[in-house]
């Protein structure tokens, strides 16, 4: 039999276990995450208010319920305090790092750092529940939001920032975010791209629920528009529909409204600047953001034009792409934020590592979208199971799990999440709300050990 770890929970993870029992009926896999809870970005990078594709949670469950396939959660792998890549290696015929990017490209700019600015994906976590998330007081005294990126995430995040209580009460956002969206003061949110509409990365479906927001105007300035040189319909067909979407918003009067989304572009910030004493939340925090206009370049870029302009905020959040970080152990392409690897074999000195896989965004870098982790899964999956034959010749641990405990870890198995799930559907019924989400360690391993 040959036994598999898959490091991850979420897409990429799961896609890769299914793919596995699919295709050989003598594997086993134990899907570890370091999380009591499975599914990995569809449970903590989705916004609460899109449902549909929360659904799919439904899909990775039936992996994660397969008779040869376990779910461990709460098992470090890879960094201080957890499991060494080594020891796992150990336990199991072959490892698959399905690991994802968990970090965050920066700007690079003057200001960055400055209290008030962060990640979006910072204040996603926040307001997904997840449990390493702090609640660092995003909105207090908040009433102007630049959101800088143009993808889906920034979209998003530009929603959740003016969605109404009444909206969200329906969905399983934690108790908090739900306190301090619903008294939050933000009247404007500003979501800036460098270049113009023609490159932006958000879909038109995504696009299109900002202008269904009630009480919300959205404003697009038609002379950015205008800067665009590319006619629409030598678009492709996603890129030809935002730009029809924008123009109609950009031909619309102004609405009266309690919040107002502006869509900039042609835009490229240089500087966060700090308020000062006069602002509502004192000196030392981010007021504003200074850009500097860009015009196309010609290639496909832009360049500067030496023009600036300062947009107010108490709170920036950048949504300019993910990261992914080095495990301790594992070889690590800095460049690329990825482990080097051929058709999923890692490669370590040059050479595949016998054993040693990995799939999702730390394979191919964070591109595509959820179903892309399927053919990903399947390309590293084939190069497994042909090297399975001499895999299978070494010994491995009868129970990896008893070796894990062992070694000072004790894994949340599938019975410890389906608890989480209970108390969660508990703590919505107290509230008279749906299912809310517990958003901390304590209270979630308190739920695990329940079982």
């Amino acid at each position: 039999m040959l036994r598999v770890a898959v490091v991850g929970s979420g897409p990429s993870g799961c896609y890769t276990a299914q793919s596995l029992v699919q295709r050989d009926p003598g594997v086993c896999v134990d899907v570890l995450d370091r999380l009591p809870c499975p599914y990995g970005l569809v449970r903590y990078g989705v916004a609460p208010d899109h449902e549909k594709i929360k659904s799919l949670q439904g899909s990775l469950r039936t992996v994660l319920e397969h008779e040869r396939v376990r779910f461990l959660g709460g098992v470090l792998v890879g960094a201080p305090g957890g499991l060494p890549v080594e020891r796992l290696r150990e336990l199991y015929h072959a490892v698959v790092y399905c690991v994802g990017a968990a970090g965050d490209r920066r700007l690079g700019i003057p200001g960055e750092d400055l209290p008030g600015s962060w990640s979006a994906t910072e204040f996603v976590s926040w307001y997904s529940a997840h449990p390493d998330a702090a609640d660092a007081g995003f909105l207090r005294g908040v009433r102007s939001v630049v959101v800088i990126g143009v993808g889906n995430v920034a979209v998003d995040v530009t929603r959740m920032l003016v969605r109404g209580a009444a909206e969200l009460r329906p969905t399983d956002i934690p108790q908090a975010a739900l306190d301090a969206l619903a008294a939050s003061g933000i009247t404007e949110v500003h979501m800036v791209g460098r270049r113009g509409p023609a490159q932006a990365r958000f879909t038109t479906k995504e696009l299109r629920e900002l202008g269904a927001l009630p009480g919300t105007d959205v404003v697009v300035d038609p002379a950015e528009l205008a800067l665009d040189a590319v006619e629409p319909g030598a678009l492709p067909a996603v890129q030809r529909r935002n730009v029809e979407v924008l123009r109609d918003w950009a031909d619309r009067p102004a609405a009266k409204a309690d919040r107002r989304v502006s869509l900039r572009f042609f835009l490229r910030p240089v500087e966060l600047l700090a308020g000062d004493d006069s602002s509502p939340l004192g000196g030392g925090r981010v007021g504003a953001v200074r850009f500097e206009r860009t015009v196309p370049d010609g290639c496909g870029g832009v360049r500067g034009t030496g023009r600036y302009e300062d947009v107010p905020a108490q709170l920036v959040l950048r949504s300019v792409g993910y990261r992914g970080v080095p495990l301790d152990g594992l070889p690590f392409d800095a460049a690329a934020g990825t482990v080097p690897h051929t058709e999923g074999r890692v490669v370590r000195g040059g050479s595949p590592s016998p054993g040693e896989y990995v799939a999702g965004w730390i394979k191919r870098g964070p591109t595509g979208v959820i179903g892309t982790n399927r053919p990903c899964a399947k390309e590293t999956v084939t190069s497994l199971l042909a090297d399975a034959p001499a895999l299978e010749t070494r010994d491995v641990a009868a129970d990896p799990v008893r070796a894990l405990r062992a070694a000072g870890v004790d894994p949340v198995p599938w019975g410890g999440w389906l608890a989480i799930e209970r108390a969660e559907a508990e703590l919505g019924a107290r509230l008279g709300r749906g299912v809310v989400k517990l958003a901390d360690w304590d209270t979630l391993l308190t739920a695990a050990r329940s079982a």
